[in-house]
């Protein structure tokens, strides 16, 4: 069965969806979380990136395609991205 799982798509909820953020941070009024999840044996980078804004949590999540072979350096490289995505971008993300 696991091989018709395989053949098909099918995969383990654990590699679909991250535990949790691995890490968060607070840049130039922004919340990033790190949120990488395990794919194929390696994290992928993903994060979220949140603000108040005029009373209301605006959030944005992003996925990259690189990936990694430990959480720890995952959930820096995805800061880091972050990082960059708030200093380029700023509310604009939201739209």
């Amino acid at each position: 069965m696991s091989f018709l799982k395989s053949l098909f798509g099918g995969r383990k909820a654990a590699d679909e969806k991250p535990a949790g953020p691995a890490k968060t941070i607070e840049h130039n009024g922004f919340t990033i979380h790190a949120t990488p999840y395990q794919e194929g044996g390696q994290y992928q980078l993903c994060g979220i990136v949140e603000k108040l804004v005029d009373g209301e949590l605006k959030s944005h999540r992003f996925v990259r395609a690189d990936r990694f072979p430990g959480l720890a350096e995952a959930t820096d490289f995805t800061l880091t991205k972050g990082q960059q995505l708030v200093d380029m971008e700023g509310e604009r993300i939201f739209r």
